[in-house]
C-alpha cells in the first residue's frame, strides 16, 4: 500500500484553552447541524467539514426533500418550496392513484428529520445561554434558502457556512466555501463562449468577496483519520491483493461532461493494455453509470482473474478503495470522487477530460497544472510511482471556518 500524505484535521492540531479565557461559555460551539438535500456527494462535503473541525459525534442531519417519482424529475429546476406545493396541488385535483407522483424514499436513516428553518432557529436561540452557538453547514442548491433562513432568524445564535456556489445574495451566509472552477464564468475565456445578451444571467457576477473561501476540488470525508479506519476494516480484504493494486471509479456523463458508450470502450481497451503491469485491479460504479457503460466493462472485465468489479452491494469498499490503492484511474466527471484520489497523494489517471466543457475543464486545467493528475493512456506503467502535493482543501476549509469565527469572538469546543 503506497503511504497516504494527508494533514490532520485541523480541529485536531489545536491546542484546548479553559472556556474561561475564550469568552465564556456562549462563545464556544460545541454542536453543528448539517442541512443535506439527500445526496451523498452534497452531504459529504458539509460532514466531511464537519469531521475537521473537531464536531463529528456532535452533529445532527437535517434533510430537505423533494417529491420523487413520476414527472417529478422534470419539476426539478423549481425552488424546493415550490415544487412542494405544485406536486400537493397535481395530487389534489388527480386524486387517482394512476396519477401518483410522488413515491417513498427510503434513507435507512431514521434519525434524520426534514429541515425547518424556523425549528432550527428556535432550538439555536433556546439553547444558546445553555450550549452556546449553533454551528450550521449545507450543501447543495436545495438547502439555499433553508441556510440563509436560520441565519436570518437567528443571526446572534448561529455561524452558517454554504458550501458550494449560492449563486446569488452571498451576504446571506457567515462562511461561503465553493471550488475555484465555480467562478470561470468570471473569466475571459467563459466570456467569449457566452452571448452578450446572455451575460448579464450567467453567475457569479462578482469576484468573490471576503467570506467566500475558494478550493481547488470538492470537500469530502476521506481525510487521515477515516482513512486509517478504512485501512484496518477493509485490510483482510485488501491487504493480500496482488501489488499494485489500481483502482477504478466510473462515474456517470454530465451536462458539461457527456460521453456514452465510446468513453467505455476506450476505458477497456486502455486497462487491458496496462494490465500486465497491475497485480490487481478494483472497478467500482457509481449511482451515475449508465447500464450500457457498466456492460460494457462487466462484460470485458467480468471473468478476469485480476480483475474485482464491485456488485453495488454494502459494504461499500470505497474508503477502502482509497486507502489500499496504488494508483487510481478516474473518469472526468467526477469532481468528488478525483478530489479523493488527489487528496492522497497517489497517482491519479483521468480519462475523458478531453470531453469536459465550461468550468468541468476549467476544473481538469487546474488539476493538470498542479501535477495531481495525468491522463490516462493506456500506455502507463501502473508499478511506477509518482509524487505531488496532495490537496489540502478539507484542512484549508476548517482553518477559514476557525479564523472567522476568531474574527467573530467564537471557537470550536474540540
Amino acid at each position: 500500500m503506497r503511504p497516504i500524505r494527508l494533514t490532520e484535521p485541523i480541529g485536531r492540531l489545536m491546542g484546548t484553552m479553559p472556556e474561561i479565557f475564550e469568552g465564556g461559555f456562549r462563545s464556544v460551539i460545541r454542536r453543528a447541524v448539517v442541512i443535506g438535500n439527500g445526496f451523498s456527494g452534497a452531504e459529504n462535503q458539509s460532514i466531511g467539514l464537519v469531521r475537521a473541525l473537531g464536531l463529528s459525534g456532535r452533529h445532527s442531519l437535517y434533510r430537505v426533500t423533494r417529491p420523487r417519482g413520476g414527472v417529478n424529475g422534470w419539476l426539478h429546476w423549481l425552488p424546493v418550496s415550490l415544487h412542494k406545493k405544485v406536486d400537493y396541488l397535481v395530487k389534489r385535483i388527480c386524486g387517482d392513484s394512476r396519477f401518483q407522483l410522488t413515491s417513498p424514499v427510503k434513507n435507512g436513516l431514521s434519525q434524520v428529520l426534514e429541515a425547518d428553518a424556523k425549528e432550527i432557529a428556535k432550538i439555536a436561540h433556546q439553547t444558546f445561554d445553555r450550549d452556546g452557538p449553533l454551528l450550521v453547514v449545507a450543501s447543495g442548491r436545495d438547502t439555499i434558502s433553508i441556510a440563509s433562513s436560520i441565519k436570518r432568524l437567528a443571526p446572534e445564535n448561529v455561524f452558517v457556512v454554504q458550501i458550494q456556489h449560492p449563486r446569488s445574495h452571498l451576504n446571506r451566509f457567515d462562511l461561503v466555501i465553493t471550488p475555484r472552477h465555480d467562478y470561470y464564468p468570471l473569466t475571459p475565456d467563459a466570456q467569449e463562449q457566452i452571448p452578450w445578451f446572455l451575460r448579464r444571467w450567467i453567475t457569479p457576477r462578482e469576484p468573490p468577496a471576503r467570506h467566500v473561501v475558494l478550493t481547488v476540488g470538492a470537500l469530502h470525508q476521506a481525510d487521515s483519520a477515516a482513512l486509517r479506519t478504512a485501512a484496518s476494516a477493509w485490510n483482510d480484504e485488501l491487504a493480500v491483493l496482488p501489488k499494485p493494486l489500481l483502482v477504478v471509479n466510473v462515474g456517470g456523463p454530465a451536462s458539461n461532461c457527456p460521453y456514452g458508450v465510446d468513453l467505455a470502450k476506450q476505458l477497456t481497451k486502455m486497462l487491458r493494455s496496462v494490465l500486465w503491469s497491475c497485480g490487481s485491479i478494483r472497478i467500482s460504479f457509481s449511482r451515475r453509470t449508465p447500464e450500457n457503460v457498466a456492460n460494457i466493462i462487466v462484460k470485458e472485465f467480468g471473468n478476469s482473474r485480476k480483475v474485482y468489479i464491485w456488485d453495488g452491494e454494502d459494504p461499500n469498499p470505497h474508503m477502502g478503495h482509497l486507502a489500499w490503492a496504488d494508483a487510481f484511474v478516474i473518469t472526468a466527471d467526477s469532481v468528488s470522487m478525483l478530489s479523493e484520489a488527489c487528496s492522497t497523494g497517489k497517482p491519479v489517471y483521468v480519462i475523458g477530460a478531453e470531453q469536459c466543457t465550461w468550468k468541468f475543464s476549467d476544473f481538469q486545467k487546474s488539476l493538470r497544472e498542479r501535477g495531481v493528475v495525468r491522463p490516462f493512456t493506456g500506455s502507463e506503467d501502473i508499478s511506477e510511482n509518482w509524487s505531488y502535493s496532495p490537496l489540502n482543501d478539507l484542512a484549508e476549509a476548517a482553518r477559514h471556518v476557525n479564523e472567522s469565527l476568531a474574527e467573530r469572538g467564537w471557537r470550536i469546543h474540540t
